[in-house]
């Protein structure tokens, strides 16, 4: 039986970890307490000691291919790109969450929608703490969803800070643990793909806490971003303009960087690439494969979200919020519409797992990335 030590040889040092937490969220959701995330988001021991060797965190990694049919039973998933129930574009009917959020707010409107209607009692999203950077955050509260929504940069966090290292990316799946404390039965994650895949992953072993995870919300996802000196200064010289006149960034097919002149900068994100976080080159899920609904800007007119319905959980919630919390988009031709916007993602789709392939394949083959 493989365990964390096998996960640190064939994961962690060939750069490989995604710093999901899958790991460590299991190992202290059951009081082991073996693991623990460093200040970096790195799995590593907190008591060897205490290690059982059960080798569920091994199997739970969404970079081991173990229980891959298991977990696409759990999801329904079938290829080129998941199960795919519809396909369309929509946005929140509520000015103030379309103005808050990034995309439309539609993850943030159904996420209100789910708390109003008694759904969920609780949220794992995430909420800005810093300039491109996103903490975990259990939400308990509509206040507290749409408090957290959008991605700003906002001057309150200082700018002077750019001495740490920041990114784009959250452990979502650390707030796991949280919600256990709390007693909370009815949550719903948002996530990118790697962490929608552990949860699946748990599911498919029964093991908790994914028992209390309800609606699973992913997000679409070329790859996170670390942040520090070094890549503001860079980015600044790519996009032509200065950090102190940025009010809003957003990622789509490209870095939309919008200034306080009202003009927006767009960056193509393959000049992101000597940005991206390693493991990121690996990962073959681009449009979140595995959750119950998908989101992303890709596809949709500005201000407007696209979203792929996967589960009939996920068809539950779209038809009971649609006309009261979110509209849809009004085709002209809407199968012609719907169509072309599932071809891009496609086609993204496709690129990123054939990105992976390439990467994997040269890391077999002993080649540095």
């Amino acid at each position: 039986m493989k365990t964390f030590e096998n996960l640190i040889e064939e994961v962690q040092k060939p750069g490989l970890c995604h710093h999901c937490g899958g790991c460590v969220t299991f190992c202290t959701s059951i009081n082991y307490g073996a693991l623990e995330l460093s200040e970096e988001g790195m799995p590593r021991f907190a008591d060897r000691e205490k290690c059982i060797e059960c080798g569920l965190c091994y199997s739970i990694c969404p970079e081991i291919d173990e229980l891959q049919e298991e977990t696409r039973k759990v999801a329904g998933w079938e290829p080129p790109m998941g199960h795919v129930l519809d396909t369309t574009v929509a946005r929140a009917i509520d000015p103030a969450i379309r103005r808050k959020a990034t995309d439309g707010g539609v993850v943030t409107a159904l996420l209100a929608h789910l708390f109003d209607r008694g759904h969920i009692d609780g949220a794992i999203v995430t909420r800005q703490s810093g300039p491109f950077e996103r903490d975990p955050w259990l939400a308990t509260s509509r206040q507290e969803i749409i408090d957290a929504a959008g991605f700003y940069l906002d001057s309150s966090h200082g700018m002077k800070h750019f001495g740490h290292d920041y990114s784009t990316y959250a452990p979502s799946v650390q707030e796991f643990r949280p919600m256990v404390q709390k007693g909370l039965r009815r949550v719903a994650l948002v996530g990118t793909p790697c962490q929608i895949k552990a949860l699946r992953k748990m599911e498919a072993l029964g093991i908790v806490p994914s028992d209390s995870i309800r609606y699973t919300l992913g997000l679409f996802c070329s790859g996170n971003f670390l942040f520090d000196a070094k890549e503001k200064e860079e980015l600044e010289k790519i996009g032509g303009f200065k950090w102190e006149d940025v009010v809003k960034v957003n990622l789509r097919d490209h870095l939309i960087v919008l200034l306080n002149t009202g003009e927006k900068k767009m960056i193509p994100l393959e000049k992101l690439e000597f940005m991206k976080r390693y493991a990121c080159h690996y990962c073959p899920d681009y449009s979140a494969e595995y959750a119950d609904i998908s989101f992303g800007g890709l596809g949709a007119e500005e201000g407007w979200t696209t979203v792929i319905t996967r589960s009939p959980v996920g068809r539950a919630i779209m038809a009971d919020a649609k006309d009261k919390t979110i509209e849809i988009f009004d085709f002209d031709s809407a199968a012609d519409k719907s169509a072309k916007i599932f071809s891009k993602i496609k086609a993204a789709s496709d690129r990123k797992k054939a990105y992976s392939q390439q990467m994997h394949d040269k890391l077999l083959e002993g080649k540095s990335a």
